[in-house]
């Protein structure tokens, strides 16, 4: 006898974060009539990753060309833009400065000017003289301009993907248990006591996407190492007109201390990239054991500590001295003072680590059974999050 299962949705997405609610939007634009439920565990969409964030819109201009990084920034910022002028988001294309403050970072910067023409985006150099065209107060060696950099509310897109993705999005939802059957489908049950049944799952969990894939059967062979990313305000945003950022260190997918004129008019100052005790730990207050304990008995945390510990201890230091961090500013910003800045809202980013310490540098999404996982989906992950949401959309609509 063939039971019969109810199911109560076709795709059954866990995570209202810009990618989740991306996802649900592409799944209903590509198959109308696709039954799409969201489970997202806070009282509203976009609390995490992509609330805390600065709020800009990337070129492309870092990432490896032919990444999935590179490809779908590239994309992705083009219909970023576009998308919020359709729907009336605040956004505005202001491009931004990458400046050099020591000969050392000279080699790089130039770099990256090779590999923003390989991604196809354009690049001005400048030397030291014409960086005060665009930033008057900033001091370097030399920069680049990057005209397709851009800002956005990135909360207000995702409420609009909510609201144009016709799915179910139960919101204070959180999900204990997955319950996954190959020739059957998904059943989760959630902390209410509530069953939530789909024929596929997808996970954009975020800071918990490893734990959801573990629940559901699927190893990821990864976990999520939280790095708390802190941020002050600039108390004379007049300082900066646009956005000015350091040359990156290459080993890290860290971008370093930039300075970011946001959408409402104030500048973020930020962020540096400390080790959180949590998976949501937004200050050193917030200690959560058995996560930090997760964290501590995954191999590839201790292999980061035994590479990275120099770098990791300038973090450090930046994080628990106000000083050390003006100073780290005042690289780029020679004016800037310790009453300047402001302490603001953190974030924590949802870094991919693997056994060996390999800190996963490309958005990574990984398939199982009748299950779809996004793994890795750190900055530019919000910009990025159109074609994203497609490309999980296509795999999960193949696994139907």
């Amino acid at each position: 006898m063939r039971v019969r299962i109810t199911y109560d949705c076709d795709v059954l997405v866990i995570g209202g974060g810009i990618v989740g609610l991306s996802t649900a939007y592409a799944i209903t634009r590509a198959a109308p009539g696709t039954r799409v439920t969201v489970l997202e565990k806070e009282p509203g969409p976009a609390r995490h990753q992509t609330g805390r964030n600065s709020g800009v819109i990337h070129s492309g201009i870092y990432y490896r060309p032919g990444s999935l990084k590179a490809r779908y920034a590239v994309r992705g910022a083009a219909e970023m833009v576009k998308f919020c002028a359709e729907y009336g988001i605040p956004h505005a294309v202001t491009g931004k400065l990458i400046v050099a403050t020591d000969r050392a970072e000279l080699p790089r910067l130039h770099a990256l000017v090779q590999r923003g023409r390989e991604n196809g985006i354009p690049v001005r150099e400048l030397g030291a003289s014409q960086i005060a065209e665009y930033e008057p107060e900033v001091r370097g060696l030399a920069a680049i301009h990057v005209g397709t950099t851009g800002i956005c509310d990135f909360v207000a897109v995702a409420r609009q993907l909510a609201h144009g993705s016709g799915a179910e999005i139960r919101y204070g939802t959180r999900v204990v248990r997955v319950d996954r059957r190959p020739e059957r489908g998904v059943a989760v049950l959630t902390a209410a006591g509530d069953v939530v049944r789909g024929r596929v799952l997808v996970n954009c969990a975020g800071l918990q996407c490893d734990e959801i894939a573990r629940l559901s059967g699927d190893d990821p062979d990864m976990r999520i190492v939280p790095f708390r990313g802190e941020y002050y305000e600039l108390a004379r945003p007049e300082l900066v007109r646009g956005l000015v950022y350091p040359v990156p260190d290459p080993a890290f997918p860290f971008l370093g201390v930039h300075l970011t004129r946001g959408i409402d008019g104030g500048v973020h100052v930020g962020p540096n990239a400390v080790p959180a005790l949590a998976r949501e730990g937004y200050g050193w207050g917030t200690v959560r054991p058995r996560e930090l304990g997760t964290t501590l008995a995954w191999p590839g945390s201790w292999q980061i500590a035994r590479r990275h510990w120099r770098y990791g201890a300038g973090e450090l230091r930046r994080s628990l001295s106000k000083r050390a961090f003006t100073e780290a500013v005042g690289r780029l910003l020679p004016g800037v003072s310790e009453s300047d800045l402001v302490p603001t809202a953190a974030g924590v980013r949802a870094q991919a680590v693997l056994r060996d310490g390999t800190l996963v540098d490309d958005f990574l999404i990984r398939e199982g059974a009748r299950t779809v996982h996004v793994l890795n989906a750190p900055s530019p992950a919000a910009t990025a999050s159109l074609p994203i949401g497609r490309e999980v959309a296509r795999r999960a609509l193949t696994a139907l």
